[in-house]
């Protein structure tokens, strides 16, 4: 077994209502004055209002960016860091999705390293650190809140920027599920495909350990069993709590194994067309596993047992056939669309396959794959599905 290199917070307190807990753990952490950083949905769905009830009761004051949109651009960041540099903020609060997340961890590093955001796109590692950040995930999908990766779109050269290193690794992490019961079916379902996705490519990846594994076998299972109820049910707590469990797991996987080629080819469909990307994970799961199944055989076999897709009687060969179709049951049950289904122009969707391919491979992820693809052969993965 070779050598696992692993980064994770400082402290970790996950739980239903455990948000309760924000100013106790800016306490214990010394820190007196944190910048929120979120967006205004989550403003008007009472969910700021959660955490700032807390700080004032605690006599803790803060300020608030609530201007971070999806898929967060480097505009967007910029309007974060002069948020807080107008004041004497001492941390950042990333209170949402993976967008809030990334756009908090990104204010903490960038104020401290010079330069854009896109001189330090992977695989440079930003290993200087900025304020702490203490991150409260409200859609159980990326697990950014245990990762040391965080992704920013490049408005000028149109590149969704994977960013990692020890700075873009949160102090701390507050993991409540109560916050998810608000979440619509497609947010629920995008998020825990993308969950799913992580496990899964953390699974395979030709960076996983024996550390990386466990928290990725221990996910998978948890997504199969409940990502149906929690859509049809937003307010079933035994499903929202295990998505959220299972969204952090495979954070922890994935931050210190790696994705894969699911996500290299997902990010270009973010950074051009606009399209969520826990749903762009979702469009490709089954047809980049379909590619990949062969070089790996065993380690999928082995993600069709533990979500009941096959059973231990089915040999490796077999369960890897049952895998496939069990994710694409599962993007029917989800109601995943096709690209060609979710409104995207035809014409550009193929004249950009090219410089998709280009940017699916300069991430780094393919190289991860079990088979690692040729450009040609992501662009036809891209026919594929559309």
């Amino acid at each position: 077994m070779g050598i696992g290199r692993i980064q994770s917070p400082r402290i970790i307190r996950i739980g239903g209502g455990v948000a309760s807990e924000s100013a106790d753990v800016l306490q214990q952490l010394g820190l007196s004055k944190p910048l929120i950083v979120t967006d205004r949905t989550l403003v008007e769905l009472g969910h700021v209002r959660r955490v700032t009830d807390v700080l004032d009761a605690a006599g803790i004051a803060y300020g608030i960016f609530d201007g971070v949109i999806e898929d967060p651009t480097d505009t967007c960041l910029d309007e974060g860091l002069a948020a807080f540099h107008a004041s004497d903020y001492d941390c950042v609060i990333g209170l949402g999705g993976g967008s809030p997340m990334d756009t908090a961890k990104s204010i903490s590093f960038m104020s401290v390293n010079p330069g854009h955001v896109r001189d330090y796109k992977a695989p440079t590692q930003i290993d200087k650190c900025g304020p702490p950040t203490i991150l409260i995930p409200t859609t159980g999908g990326t697990g950014s809140e245990l990762t040391r990766w965080c992704v920013i779109t490049d408005t000028v050269k149109t590149e969704k920027y994977n960013l990692s290193g020890l700075a873009a690794v949160a102090t701390a992490a507050i993991i409540d599920w109560e916050f998810t019961v608000t979440k619509p079916w497609r947010i629920t379902a995008d998020t825990a495909v993308d969950s799913l996705t992580h496990a899964m490519e953390a699974y395979v990846s030709r960076r996983a350990f024996a550390y990386t594994d466990a928290f990725a076998l221990s996910a998978m299972p948890l997504i199969a069993k409940h990502v149906r109820a929690a859509c049809m049910d937003g307010s079933n707590a035994e499903a929202r709590e295990g998505l959220m469990l299972a969204a952090s797991q495979a954070g922890m996987a994935f931050s210190n194994a790696s994705v894969a080629l699911v996500h290299g080819m997902s990010r270009p469909i973010g950074a051009h067309f606009h399209v969520a990307h826990g749903l762009s994970n979702a469009m490709l799961l089954p047809a980049v596993t379909e590619f990949s199944v062969g070089h790996a055989q065993s380690r999928y076999a082995e993600c069709a047992r533990v979500m009941e897709m096959a059973t231990s009687s089915d040999n490796d060969a077999v369960a890897c056939g049952k895998l496939v179709e069990g994710l694409r049951r599962l993007n029917d049950d989800l109601r995943v669309p096709a690209p060609s289904e979710q409104g995207l122009d035809e014409h550009q969707y193929f004249d950009t396959l090219p410089i998709m391919a280009e940017q699916a491979l300069a991430s780094g992820s393919p190289q991860n794959n079990p088979r690692v693809p040729t450009a040609e052969e992501i662009i036809q993965l891209y026919k594929d599905i559309w």
